[in-house]
């Protein structure tokens, strides 16, 4: 196997670790950790894709990705502040009662 193969398989692994927390969790924090496992996984494809062109539009584009994961968790945990202020817990089954 070439190198750029094993770093797919890493990413491969990382993303359905991420998958899985998505579909499993309840709570809202692993549900976010799940998210960033995904953005990470598709950012080592697109470093280890660059990488192996020879070019670094991967790696720029893969920077832009992490600036807008960064936004993302901003988001997310304060809506997870919001479900905990809202309900004392912060569980995603619970988030359908914020709008009451």
């Amino acid at each position: 196997m070439t190198p750029l193969a094993y770093i797919l398989l890493l990413a491969a692994a990382l993303f359905c670790t991420g998958v899985y927390a998505v579909l499993t969790r309840t709570n809202a924090i692993g549900l976010l950790l799940g998210v960033e496992l995904m953005a990470n996984a598709v950012n080592i494809n697109f470093v280890a894709f660059s990488s192996y062109a020879g070019g670094h539009a991967g790696q720029v584009f893969a920077v832009f990705a992490i600036a807008l994961t960064v936004a993302e968790v901003v988001v997310g945990l304060s809506l997870v502040i919001l479900l905990y202020r809202a309900h004392k817990g912060i569980r995603v089954d619970e988030a359908r009662a914020l709008s009451h």
